[in-house]
This record gives structure tokens, C-alpha cells and sequence, in this order.
């Protein structure tokens, strides 16, 4: 066995090896040692006498799932090595082979995996890049594939966009080739970097490959172009793609019939999104914790499916750049938020229906199960409901998915039929097929109950033809059936009982009637258990032979599950269509942020306007207080823009969006120390990217550049930026700034418009009104937002006094400001209690003389005016 153990090992590699012996997993020397310490297991020892002594540790097979779970969650991968034979039926050895080999990016389990989160397994490969080429520009092939749904993408890249790519993806697991010159795993990335050979990139074998996984003599026919020698600008995304299947063959022996597409991914067609600007936005994880909750994808969603959920998701990273395809989706979102009774019986009956293509996926590997088909089934007897609410509908999009609802009515009239109304998870379990649907299964059924009853009631007989009371028939795996009698009733035993085996306190025995029995009862039992399987069998089958329609059927369910969940959006947050257009504009009447818009009490966002044209200004310089809503402002606007383009209508009372290419987001301050790179190195470094990609179709969103350095330097940076935009780029940008220097660019710049967030000031306060209005602000209003974040008032008292010197621009001889030193004796400063005493004031010598138990009230009232005044004349005591 242990022979079959070291096969096994080598086979799998680096994979932690669960290699199964009767109802265990077990794992072996280093394994076993590692595995010991994430799962908490007993390491023990085999042959402990020998000088080398085997590790070992275990854990009941019922318990894979969340032991899985555990190991790919610290960044294992395991191999699954199964008993392939009934160890009864065995001749010598088990026979044992690896079933799968799991890691983060094949997993495809419900239990391992988020229903609502797509699980990408991806591979980069590089190539060199041609004469004259930067190195910057070097063609990057990126592929990625759900081995639980069938999905499977690749396109080209420059090598400067393979961060962000890989950010927008969100990809379990990385594959990297072993000896790439330029791409190396990201030790700070969240997904598993897996390292393999040059080999599985290489370019035959991986056109090869994917032609006879997909069924075609060539990949034309999904837009990937190869000239007659087999090269081309596709082609490290073939080679990418190629090792993603490489990779998935080695480790999903059950099939991947599944994939049959490979869908050519094409930049132009979306709005480019780089890792950073994705972050600020929020899409879909939050900057704080990480998590989908609080990120717009959250706050939007309202799918009823797991599928309509990771579609979701998809749309909003990657939205569109085409017109009449965003316009597309509009239409069908439009005529969904009219027609309000026929959404909502839309989403009801979606409501009812499983996740098909995780289904799909587990019937294509060969891992399905009863309660897995029942779902097909149940999924399928909503389809005609579906069908017949979208026929005769307007849009082109809702038509669409009508095509794409196949029936299958001989699949599911089957699967109905053959399947109980509980079905358990896995097929050993037994007891699944309905009664009534196989002749044969039910007389085998019938034989044997009938010989359970019959070794019921020869139990009774015996009982009272031999007056043996506690008599019982019993059955084990050795002996079978046995008649079981207790030593105190030994004597009443009858000469036809065989001794079959000696208790402590009883004997058994059997009988030649109850062996003839036990015959027809145990080989009914085993005949229905195979004919149950083999119509199993026969279902899975029949269902994988139907894997291409009900792929579509998959794919339907999920678009018309997120244009039901967009309109049901829209209509419970008056959110309006968008008018898409190709101009270079932005004009937005109270606009509102999407997220803040549904987190936050009805009524209690601030609505704003933005207009940004060649005729108002291209570029928006808004300036006014920190905390009082400039950042949400240009976050706004961008997200209102990339919810358009993704095909949701978006919360304003009018808006009319031109189509953007790229949408950049320089917002919020943190370094990266992993990489060596301050605060302001990686400001510096994304603002760069922006004025180096940026086009005059863009959208930019810059916050506070700047201030990451000296004032001086921030402020000199900032308006170089604002000019290189205005002049060299021309794009649709919102600056967000402190400096409100700024302002004086519109004097100068023509297509430069002022906005500053207004501010009431009373009575030493500041209050934020979170309105934008037209023109520049002159004050920051810092000092006031350190006095609300509770800064020391002797800080702030000082911070106005520097404040009041910089602003008369008192300079010394080298032209620096000249800020006077504080003046511990000035008596103009507010008199601070302290543990040790006060300073002395004209007042407390009247305090100390005046004699409280004498003192009238009359006498007391007047004292106290008298006080009053005289504090009224002074400025040396706090009011």
C-alpha cells in the first residue's frame, strides 16, 4: 500500500496528497507534518520501533469538504487519491487513484466556493518584445478560466497593464511560467501564484489543445488570428490559454467538456481600469476591509441568482465602450422598469431557480449528484413561465435571452420522473429514483423488503416455537444474518441452531432457512443499489449530452437576472436612464453618489450638478474645505459614468454621459514599504501613468495631488498637471485641490472652470452645505476641521496665530516666511487651568476677600454684574 501512497506522491508534486484508506484521509511524512499544523490534526507515527519512523495524521472522509476548505485557504493545493473499488469486491490491493487535484483556482464545490464570486484561475505569459519596441509595451498574453462554470477568456496586453488586468479579473490563482525574463509572481497579490514548466506554454501544443477541447480545426472561428505559420498577434493569448488548459487536464481528470468557447477579450471594447482607480472607486471590494460589503457591486446588487450576481460583477468591472451595445442594455432595462407586474413575476420565478452553470460544471467534471440533477430539473420547470413573459417584447436584448431559453422538455420530463422529491448530495447514498420509474429497480425494491419481513416475522416465529424471549435476529458483514440466544437460555436452544460464534454472555447461530434467506435479501439489496446507480448513470449522461443548450439556457438566466435586478434599482431609487452620446461631455443635474444614495436615509444625499464640456470648461478645479464633500463629489461623477457605460441607469434627475475610453482615479494617500515606495512616490507614479495614457476621451478624477511633498513643491506640481491636462491631453478631468492658488488658472486657460463647495461661516464656525456652485473658494478651512477631529485648542489658538502671520506674507531676509516665535509671557493669550495652579487675575483677589456667609442675594447679584464688566474690558481670561 504504501508503494500505491509513493506513486501517488510523485504524481501529484507540490500537492498535499489526502490519500484515502477505509472511512480516513490520511497523509504521510511531510504532509502530514504540515497538514498536522493547519488543521489542527494529531501527527502520529507508523512502524514507531523501526529508526526511521513513518508521520502520519488523518481525518474521517466525511470531513473533506471543510478540511479542503482550510488548506486552500493557507495556500496549499491538495490531491484527492480515492478507493476506486469496493474493498469487498477487491482482489488484493484496493485499487486507488488521484480523482482531482484542488487548489484555489479549481475549485468547484458549493462548499468551497462564494456563490456570488467568480473563481478565476489565470496565467500570464510574456513575449519578447519586437525592435524598437519599449519594454513597457511588450505583448502579454493573459488567459483565465471557472473550471465550476465553463467560462474561459484570453487577449493580449501590454506588459505595464498586467497589474491591472489581473485586478479586474480577481483571479484565485495565478500560473506563471518557471523561467519568464519578465513577469514574476507578486508576493503582496491575494491570489496563489503557481509556478510551471516552459513546456505547457509552448505554442503547437497549445493551438492543439485548445482545438481538440473546443472541437475546432482552428480558433478563427472565436477571433483569434493566426497567419499560416502559425504566428500572430493572438498568440500569447493562445499560449496563455493553452497552459491554463494544460494545467486544468492535470488536475480534473473527471473532463472539461464544459468549455466550448474560448471568448477573444478585446480592450477597445471596454473602458480601461487601472488597479489603482478600481481601489478608489470601490468597485467591488472596499478600501478598509476588502470586502464586497459597502462596495458599489454590494450596494447595487439586488440579482436573485448566483449566477445574476457574478454577471453583475463583470459588468461593472469591465463596462462598456461601444454605444449601440451599452444602448442595448438600456432598452432592456428601460422596458422592465415600465413594465412593473411582469419584473416583478420575473423575479420571483427567477428566485426559484439553482445555479445552473456551477451545476453544469460539476456534471461536465464527472462530480455530480442526485440532488445536483433535481436542480437541473426544478431549473428547467421554470423555463416555460420565462418564456412565455419575454415573448413579444420590444427590446432587442430581453428578445435575446427569449431565444436562449431552451426547454428541454424530454430532459426534463425524464429527469421528473426519475428523480424523489428529496434527493441527497451524493449518488452512494442510495434511495433517490422515484418509485414507479424502472420496472426492474421496483421488484429488486419489493424482494427486498419482502425478505426483510420475512426475517421479521421467522424472528417472532422462532421466538415462540423455541420460548426463548429475548431471541433477535441480528447481521453483520462476517457471518450475515444469525440468530443470537443469551447463556441463561442455552438449553431451550434446538438441535437444527448451527454454532456459528461464542459471546462473552450469548452464542449465535444460523439456520439453513435463514441462510436461504439472507441470499435473496442481500443480493436484492446489492442488485438495486447497481440498477439505481446505473440509471444514475443514465441521467447524467442524458443531462451531459444536453450541456450546450443548457449552457445558453445559463448564460440567459444571468443577463436577464441582472436587467430585472438593474430596473428593480432604478425603480426603488428613481434612478433615470442615462443619454449616452459621443461628445466630449459630462452634464449632470442632481447627481447623486450611488452608494452613499442607497446607504444613507432617503433625502438625506445632497444632490449636485457637474457639466464639463469644450464650451464650460474641460477641466474643473473644485476647491473649498477638507471633509466637506470634494472627494465624494469626483468620486460621484466617476462612478456615475461607469454606471452608464455598464448598462445600469443611474441616480440623477437628468444626464447626459459621453463615452469615456479609460476612466483614472488618483484619490486617497498610502505607500507601498513592500515595494520600497513612499507616500508620494506612489502618487507620483500613478499620476504619471494618467498623463502618460490619458486621452482626450478620458475621464480623470485627481484628489489633493500634491501633498505628499512641500508646499511649494505640491503646489508647483499641481499646476504644471493642470496645465499638461488642459493643454497636451485635453480630457474630461475633476481636480479636487487644497491649493487654492488654483483658481488663478482659469484667469489664463480657457477650457479651466472654478467650483468650490460651499460654506457658511457664524459665529467662529464653519458649516458644510456639500454644495457645489460655481467659482473659486479662498480659505481651506483646515484649521477649523482639526478643531471638529478634536486637535488640542492651545494647537489650533496657535495654528491661527502662524495662519494670520503667512497670510500677511511677512517675509525674512532669505525670503522665507517669517513666523515669529510663540511668546510664553504674552498676557493676550487665553489663560490655560492647570494641575499646578492659575495665573493671577484682578478677579481673584475679589473672589478670595468677599465673605460668602455674609453676603445678601441683592449683594451677590451685584457683585456678579460688577465681575462681568470687568471681564468684558479684558481679553486675558476665556470667555
Amino acid at each position: 500500500m504504501m508503494r500505491q501512497y509513493h506513486e501517488a506522491k510523485e504524481a501529484c508534486g507540490d500537492a498535499l496528497l489526502l490519500f484515502r484508506m477505509g472511512d480516513f484521509y490520511e497523509l504521510f511524512h511531510e504532509d502530514a507534518q504540515r497538514a498536522g499544523r493547519i488543521l489542527g490534526l494529531n501527527v502520529t507515527s507508523r512502524d514507531k520501533d523501526s529508526d526511521n519512523p513513518t508521520a502520519m495524521a488523518g481525518f474521517p472522509h466525511h470531513q473533506l469538504d471543510s478540511y479542503l476548505r482550510k488548506l486552500i485557504t493557507a495556500g496549499y493545493r491538495a490531491a484527492v487519491c480515492e478507493q476506486m473499488e469496493d474493498p469487498k469486491q477487491a482482489k488484493g490491493l484496493v485499487r486507488r487513484e488521484i480523482t482531482r487535484i484542488v487548489s484555489a483556482g479549481t475549485l468547484t464545490d458549493d462548499e468551497l466556493l462564494d456563490p456570488r464570486e467568480a473563481n478565476y484561475l489565470a496565467c500570464v505569459f510574456s513575449m519578447s518584445p519586437g525592435k524598437g519596441k519599449p519594454d513597457a509595451d511588450a505583448p502579454v498574453g493573459i488567459a483565465w478560466a471557472e473550471l465550476s462554470s465553463g467560462r474561459f477568456e484570453a487577449g493580449v496586453f501590454p506588459l505595464y497593464r498586467v497589474e491591472d488586468e489581473l485586478e479586474r479579473i480577481g483571479p484565485a490563482e495565478v500560473l506563471y511560467r518557471e523561467d519568464d525574463p519578465r513577469i514574476s509572481p507578486d508576493t503582496t497579490a491575494p491570489w496563489l501564484a503557481t509556478m510551471r514548466p516552459a513546456w505547457t506554454f509552448a505554442a503547437d501544443s497549445s493551438v492543439e489543445s485548445l482545438c481538440r477541447l473546443l472541437n475546432v480545426h482552428n480558433l478563427e472561428g472565436f477571433g483569434f488570428q493566426l497567419d499560416g505559420n502559425g504566428k500572430g498577434e493572438d498568440l500569447p493569448a493562445i499560449r496563455a490559454a493553452g497552459a491554463v488548459m494544460t494545467y486544468l487536464e492535470e488536475t480534473q481528470p473527471g473532463g472539461l467538456d464544459h468549455f466550448d468557447s474560448l471568448i477573444a477579450h478585446r480592450r477597445t471594447t471596454v473602458v480601461q481600469i487601472d488597479a489603482s482607480t478600481r481601489r478608489s472607486l470601490e468597485l467591488t471590494r472596499t478600501l478598509r476591509t476588502s470586502s464586497r460589503e459597502g462596495s458599489l457591486l454590494d450596494v447595487v446588487d439586488q440579482t436573485q441568482t448566483s449566477m445574476g450576481a457574478r454577471l453583475l460583477s463583470d459588468w461593472l468591472s469591465a463596462p462598456l465602450v461601444e454605444e449601440a451595445a451599452i444602448l442595448q442594455r438600456h432598452d432592456g432595462v428601460e422596458e422592465l422598469v415600465k413594465q412593473t407586474k411582469l419584473r416583478e413575476e420575473i423575479r420571483a420565478t427567477l428566485k426559484n431557480t439553482f445555479d445552473l452553470s456551477r451545476l453544469l460544471g460539476r456534471i461536465a467534471n464527472a462530480r455530480t449528484g442526485p440532488r445536483d440533477l433535481q436542480q437541473v430539473a426544478r431549473t428547467l420547470a421554470s423555463l416555460p413561465a420565462l418564456k412565455a413573459k419575454l415573448s413579444g417584447r420590444k427590446s432587442t436584448l430581453l428578445q435575446h435571452i427569449e431565444t436562449e431559453l431552451h426547454l428541454c422538455p424530454e430532459l426534463r420530463t425524464r429527469l421528473e420522473a426519475a428523480l424523489a422529491d428529496e434527493c441527497p448530495i451524493s449518488a452512494a447514498d442510495g434511495n433517490f429514483i422515484r418509485a414507479g420509474f424502472d420496472s426492474e429497480l421496483d421488484s429488486l425494491r419489493i424482494l427486498a423488503k419482502g425478505g426483510k419481513e420475512w426475517i421479521a416475522n421467522y424472528q417472532a416465529t422462532q421466538m415462540e416455537e423455541t420460548g426463548i424471549p429475548n431471541l433477535k435476529v441480528g447481521f453483520n458483514r462476517v457471518f450475515g444474518y444469525y440468530l443470537e440466544v443469551s447463556a441463561a437460555h442455552q438449553a431451550k436452544v434446538p438441535d437444527h441452531f448451527i454454532r456459528k460464534q461464542t459471546l462473552k454472555n450469548a452464542e449465535r447461530y444460523i439456520t439453513p432457512e435463514l441462510k436461504e434467506y439472507e441470499e435473496k435479501v442481500l443480493a436484492a439489496d446489492e442488485n438495486a443499489q447497481q440498477r439505481e446507480q446505473a440509471l444514475f448513470q443514465q441521467l447524467r449522461t442524458q443531462t451531459h449530452d444536453a450541456l450546450r443548450q443548457l449552457q445558453q439556457v445559463a448564460g440567459a438566466l444571468a443577463h436577464l437576472d441582472v436587467v430585472a435586478a438593474l430596473a428593480e434599482l432604478a425603480t426603488s431609487r428613481n434612478w433615470i436612464r442615462p443619454t449616452i452620446t459621443q461628445d466630449s461631455v459630462l452634464d449632470i443635474v442632481e447627481g447623486r453618489h450611488p452608494v452613499l444614495d442607497i446607504t444613507l436615509p432617503q433625502g438625506e444625499f445632497v444632490p449636485n450638478d457637474c457639466i464639463t464640456s469644450p464650451e464650460h470648461g474641460m477641466v474643473l478645479l473644485i476647491t473649498g474645505p477638507n471633509m466637506a464633500g470634494k472627494s465624494t463629489y469626483i468620486r460621484q461623477i466617476a462612478l456615475l459614468t461607469l454606471l452608464a457605460q455598464a448598462g445600469s441607469f443611474v441616480p440623477a434627475a437628468r444626464a447626459t454621459i459621453g463615452l469615456t475610453d479609460r476612466i483614472f482615479a488618483r484619490v486617497g494617500a498610502s505607500d507601498e514599504l513592500s515595494r520600497g515606495q513612499s507616500t508620494f512616490m506612489v502618487e507620483m507614479v500613478e499620476t504619471a501613468r494618467i498623463l502618460n495614457t490619458a486621452t482626450s476621451r478620458s475621464l480623470v478624477i485627481l484628489d489633493e495631488i500634491g501633498r505628499g511633498t512641500s508646499t511649494y513643491d505640491g503646489l508647483s506640481l499641481a499646476w504644471a498637471i493642470t496645465e499638461y491636462l488642459h493643454e497636451q491631453i485635453g480630457a474630461r478631468t475633476l481636480f479636487a485641490t487644497h491649493y487654492h492658488e488654483l483658481t488663478e488658472l482659469a484667469d489664463s486657460l480657457p477650457r479651466v472652470a472654478n467650483y468650490n463647495v460651499a460654506v457658511r461661516e457664524w459665529d467662529d464656525q464653519v458649516v458644510f452645505l456639500h454644495r457645489i456652485i460655481a467659482g473659486g473658494a479662498d480659505k481651506s478651512y483646515g484649521i477649523h476641521v482639526a478643531r471638529l477631529a478634536g486637535v488640542p485648542a492651545a494647537v489650533n489658538e496657535r495654528a491661527k496665530d502662524i495662519l494670520a502671520q503667512l497670510e500677511d506674507n511677512d517675509r525674512d531676509q532669505f525670503d522665507r516666511p517669517a513666523i515669529a516665535p510663540r511668546d510664553e509671557t504674552k498676557t493676550d493669550s487665553p489663560l490655560q487651568l492647570t494641575l499646578f495652579g492659575i495665573a493671577d487675575h484682578p478677579l481673584l483677589d475679589d473672589l478670595r476677600k468677599l465673605n460668602v456667609d455674609e453676603l445678601t442675594p441683592m449683594q451677590a447679584l451685584t457683585f456678579l454684574k460688577a465681575a462681568q464688566e470687568k471681564l468684558s474690558d479684558t481679553s486675558n481670561f476665556v470667555k
